[in-house]
């Protein structure tokens, strides 16, 4: 957002007034700069509160209100839609906006603040403000990711800021090396407390409380693999959106006439209405009076109906057609200020049932570690076990004094926390660090519920299994030293060698990259092979937190693990650009995937998380998986042996629109906008491609066109007949008018068609009237030069299509333009009898049908005649393949015009260019926040790995930032198969050692009281005790056979291949066995 062109304005209208003196100045100055950063900032900001009467008594519980001209500032400011169109997909304009307003104080710059400041930056706020009185110690580097063994000694703070000023140039940073106190609170919209004790966040945050507005006060607190959050955002916050999902909608079939009246919705989708919520009506025929009702309640929801809490007995009669939808109400939360809620915490925020005392006592144990503090002046030492029994007593005797006390303390756990309370861990940094940051961003908008008010979590299931002896956990000299406090040196050894590959450097990548090289994964023997065949976007740069503007355009991967050495220089890892997928196998072979100890999929797709998991299943090689999808994540663990693995389970394909409805009866904007898509890719970027295939080789592509009779070959010839003759453009005005006639046949012509083939009365063979819901009566729409959405389809499609034929676009002259478009000759339409509209919603696209031969004959004629020219001049067209990040192009532009013309013809709401990009580009909603929760959470688990912890150690995650909600829960065990005294499941593949025959196979087998009757490998059938002819291949090498009859390619570096092999009992019933490996070299 560009926050400083009012800032700019307003510095050059106000000068200090006459009777200020120098000294007073620069006093003003002194006590402001840490607040508001530089002197020049400080200036501005005086001149304007002199200036405007308005001098900053928060400090004192006044009222700040921002002045008329800021909210229009707000109301005006320019958001980068394409920088931030990922993250607008989640918190949408309004929320973006009501960010860039806020001033936010974050205060200790551990690895936790580093973490929290990054998120906070790369949302968009306004401003930060960066508070430490601390020296950075080595201590520090074990979550501490932007800083580095040069800059030990220096304020944390400062240490830093450099780097977190590149993240968004937007944003401005600031630092202030002064101690906490009121005075630096006010002005902000958001404090933070990363690195404080209970105590000190008691009192800043009961100044917070007392302010007019309250200040949103945030404290965190991460402790070895034990964290806390508090959030106060004052005795009044209102949440706008509780849970930022869309509101539910529904298509109304019947209204009944009485009390309550009876809501019956189409049977086609369920309604997810609950009881209590409020609703609205729209485009209700013949029962128009419910249109009008403000948000109604509703009860009694079923799937398909639901009853209202409104009398329409003496309502008009329903009639059709119609629209409800929810009404998002806001919520008012009433938080208590932290000296209260310490006493009476209410619920807290669960997140492991498996666990479900476990935050009451870390209640308690975090405040003991302040009383700790208190009695001996500073925290438990690490590896000093006599410091983990002081604390335990602490902890003891506060819990006999509490009026709620906790039954049965775990002293090992207590021993655990005192142990590790001062280290600050990268995973639990991140996870923390997500939650906080998300909370900023609920505190500044009002968008989603905020945590309320104490959230502990802990991955205590991550320590090893016995407390270790003091001098395992000591080793001060290293940047792992925090980390060694909490695992010991055996585990930071192990780390140090781990061979990971990490498939993926987007979003996920960057945060699993900074994380390993923090924690020291690869920085010993080990490596970090990354490998991404993608390269950097500009929309990437909102959350892929290790790019930067003059990185766009190169590799992900390259540039993540420049990024990552930055980070740690002792980090060995390596960039690769390869897919990981079947075809580059001879890549990513045997020897590559034996050699890693784990695997972590950082990717956006399903069809390559299946592949890699088939890998890691194959070579029996732990994956932790993840994913995000806007403020929702989830992680699983697939752990050899011990886990299901990803493929197990699969989420219910996505239900699809009929092809008769997004052809002729869309009913939402999502329809008309897959249309659209689909219709931008069939003439620019099909079509074209179809007539360089002909213009690469006429006779064959006639040849071929000649001997094939379906439709699909009639209509890849149609298409490449439209481009070649029959509307082909030499010149830019050529394109504007075939423009202006493609508006009149799809927007006119077709419509009137349409309805002429179904008029609004027409019934269908059952007798029900064939406009029902969920059906749209349509209208044509006439091309209209005043109105600029008409203008705009016009001359994104002259642009897209002078871009086929290579013809330059001109500057726009839309006078010139307008004239032109005025002198078309548009034919009158004249509607067709026996027209086939399909209405079958089971028809496909794809469906095949014979087509008359003499059609095709003669439309490769025409082809023929029309482009002789084009061939002698070995013209090529230019296929135009959809972008939708680049606003230059147009391709927003002609997709959301075809869509919102064709919602014009259907009475559907339009859409603006972004909402379309969404919904069209199927851009997934993305923001850092959830991206840092889920790595956290896995980078949790990697402790794990490296120990060979047992099932119930693990934990699979999924998250919700919005709601709050984290729910984690043990992974599930494979599938298990048993015959006789022998267990398997999908990890389990039998060996066959040699270069063995089929007969040999089957004896193999025999020996197991198993009998094999086939053999295949991959699509080909080796052996079947069916076919008399295969008893010939029992003495054949499999070797053999797998070459010439499955032909399959064995490089000469495997020493095995695999075959699947059905085999049954002695009765005759099948049994599932193990993939089988032969050995044969």
């Amino acid at each position: 957002c560009d926050v400083n062109r009012k800032r700019s304005r307003r510095r050059s209208t106000h000068v200090w007034p006459s009777h200020a003196h120098d000294r007073d100045r620069k006093q003003a100055i002194s006590t402001q700069a840490c607040v508001l950063g530089t002197e020049e900032d400080v200036r501005y900001m005086s001149a304007v509160e002199d200036a405007e009467q308005r001098p900053i008594k928060r400090a004192r519980g006044d009222e700040m209100k921002p002045s008329t001209e800021e909210n229009e500032g707000q109301a005006n400011m320019d958001i980068d839609e394409d920088l931030h169109s990922r993250q607008l997909a989640v918190y949408g304009r309004e929320t973006m906006r009501k960010m860039a307003a806020a001033r936010v104080l974050i205060c200790g710059m551990n690895g936790l603040g580093a973490e929290v400041a990054k998120n906070v930056i790369l949302a968009g706020v306004k401003s930060v403000t960066l508070q430490d009185t601390k020296k950075l110690s080595l201590w520090d580097l074990s979550a501490q990711f932007y800083v580095n063994e040069e800059d030990v000694g220096k304020n944390r703070a400062e240490a830093c800021v450099a780097r977190l000023k590149e993240l968004n140039t937007a944003v401005s940073v600031r630092v202030c090396d002064r101690k906490l106190d009121e005075s630096l609170v006010a002005g902000h919209s958001v404090v933070v407390l990363a690195d404080a004790t209970m105590e000190e966040a008691k009192q800043i945050d009961a100044f917070c409380h007392q302010q007019v507005p309250a200040v949103s006060f945030i404290y965190a607190k991460s402790a070895g693999v034990f964290s806390s959050v508090f959030c106060d955002f004052g005795p009044s916050f209102t949440v706008l959106d509780v849970d930022g999902e869309n509101p539910h909608t529904g298509i109304i079939a019947s209204i009944s006439n009485g009390y309550p009246a009876l809501v019956t919705c189409i049977e086609d989708e369920r309604l997810e209405f609950q009881d209590g919520e409020l609703v609205t009506f729209s485009e209700v025929k013949g029962m128009t009076e419910i249109n009008g009702l403000g948000p109604v309640r509703v009860k009694n929801c079923k799937p398909q109906s639901f009853e209202l809490d409104v009398n329409t007995e003496n309502f008009s009669n329903y009639v059709g057609g119609g629209l409800v939808t929810q009404v998002k109400e806001p919520k008012v939360l009433n938080f208590q200020p932290m000296a209260q809620a310490i006493q009476a915490p209410g619920e807290f925020l669960l997140s492991d049932f498996a666990k479900i005392d476990r935050s009451q006592v870390l209640h308690l144990a975090f405040q003991s570690l302040d009383k700790y503090v208190e009695t001996y002046g500073a925290h438990p030492c690490p590896g000093s076990y006599e410091d983990a029994d002081k604390f335990v007593k602490i902890v003891e005797k506060m819990n006999n004094e509490a009026k709620e006390k906790v039954d049965g303390l775990d002293t090992v756990l207590l021993k655990q926390f005192a142990l590790g309370c001062t280290s600050v861990l990268s995973p639990m940094a991140a996870l923390v660090g997500g939650i906080v940051g998300q909370e900023v961003v609920k505190a500044c908008s009002g968008k989603f519920h905020p945590l309320y008010q104490w959230f502990y979590f802990d991955s205590a299931e991550s320590l090893p299994k016995e407390l270790l002896p003091a001098e395992e956990l000591l080793q001060p000299d290293s940047r792992f030293g925090a980390q060694i406090a909490v695992f010991g040196r055996a585990i930071q050894s192990r780390l140090l060698d781990m061979n990971c590959f990490l498939v993926g450097a987007g979003a996920l990548g960057c945060e699993f990259l900074k994380g390993f090289a923090v924690m020291g994964i690869a920085c010993g023997r080990g490596t970090v092979s990354v490998t991404d065949d993608d390269t950097i976007e500009r929309s990437n740069l909102s959350r892929q937190f290790l790019f930067r503007d003059w990185n766009i355009g190169q590799s992900k991967s390259t540039v993540a693990a420049d990024a990552a050495r930055a980070i740690n220089p002792s980090i060995n890892i390596e960039a690769m650009q390869n897919r990981v997928s079947p075809q580059t196998e001879n890549f990513f072979n045997d020897e590559f995937w034996q050699a890693l100890d784990i695997v972590v999929n950082a990717l956006d797709n399903v069809t390559a998380r299946l592949y890699v998991d088939s890998r890691c299943v194959y070579f029996s090689k732990p994956l932790l998986e993840s994913g995000t999808l806007g403020t929702k994540c989830n992680t699983q663990m697939v752990i050899p042996h011990l886990t299901e693995n990803y493929g197990a389970s699969r989420d219910p394909p996505e239900k699809e629109a009929p092809m008769c409805t997004l052809h002729s009866f869309p009913h939402n904007i999502d329809h008309c906008l897959a249309w659209a898509r689909s219709e931008f890719e069939g003439m620019f970027e099909q079509a074209p491609a179809e007539a360089n295939v002909y213009l690469e080789d006429p006779v064959k592509y006639v040849e071929s066109a000649r001997s094939a009779t379906d439709s699909l070959t009639k209509e890849k010839v149609e298409k490449v007949l439209d481009c070649l003759a029959t509307n082909r453009c030499s010149s830019y005005e050529d394109c504007l008018v075939w423009a202006r006639m493609k508006f009149q046949d799809y927007f006119h012509d077709r419509i009137a068609q349409l309805v002429y083939t179904f008029p609004e009365d027409a019934l269908t063979s059952s007798g029900t009237p064939f406009w029902s819901p969920p059906k749209r009566f349509p209208k044509p729409v006439m091309f209209d030069t005043s109105d600029q959405a008409h203008v705009m389809f016009v001359r994104s499609m002259a642009n897209l299509k002078a871009g086929v034929y290579g013809i330059a676009t001109p500057d726009w002259d839309e006078a010139k333009a307008l004239a032109l478009l005025s002198r078309t000759e548009i034919p009158e339409f004249k509607p067709k009898s026996g027209v086939k509209i399909e209405t079958d919603p089971n028809a496909t696209a794809n469906r095949p049908a014979l087509s008359d031969e003499s059609v095709i004959l003669n439309l490769i004629e025409k082809l023929e005649q029309g482009s002789h020219d084009l061939r002698k001049a070995d013209l090529r067209l230019n296929p135009i393949h959809f972008e939708k990040d680049d606003d230059t192009n147009f391709h927003m532009e002609a997709i959301t015009a075809l869509a919102n013309m064709r919602a014009r013809n259907y009475e559907i709401t339009e859409v603006d260019k972004l909402k379309a990009k969404f919904i069209a580009g199927r851009i997934i909603p993305a923001i850092a926040t959830t991206t840092a929760l889920a790595t956290g959470f896995v980078c949790l688990e990697m402790y794990k790995v490296i120990q060979n912890k047992k099932i119930e150690d693990y934990r699979n995650a999924f998250g919700n930032l919005a709601l709050p909600l984290f729910a984690l829960a043990e992974p599930i065990p494979p599938k298990r198969e048993t015959f006789k005294d022998m267990a398997w499941s999908l990890w389990d593949r039998w060996i066959i050692e040699g270069d063995v025959t089929v007969q040999e196979v089957l004896d193999w087998l025999k020996e197991k009281e198993l009998t094999a009757y086939s053999i295949s490998c991959g699509q080909s059938l080796i052996y079947n005790n069916i076919f008399p002819k295969h008893k010939e291949r029992l003495n054949k090498k499999m070797s053999e056979l797998v070459v010439t009859i499955a032909k399959l390619e064995i490089p000469a570096s495997r020493k095995h291949f695999d075959v699947v092999i059905a085999c049954e009992d002695d009765e005759g019933e099948d049994v599932d066995v193990p993939l089988v490996s032969i050995k044969f070299r």
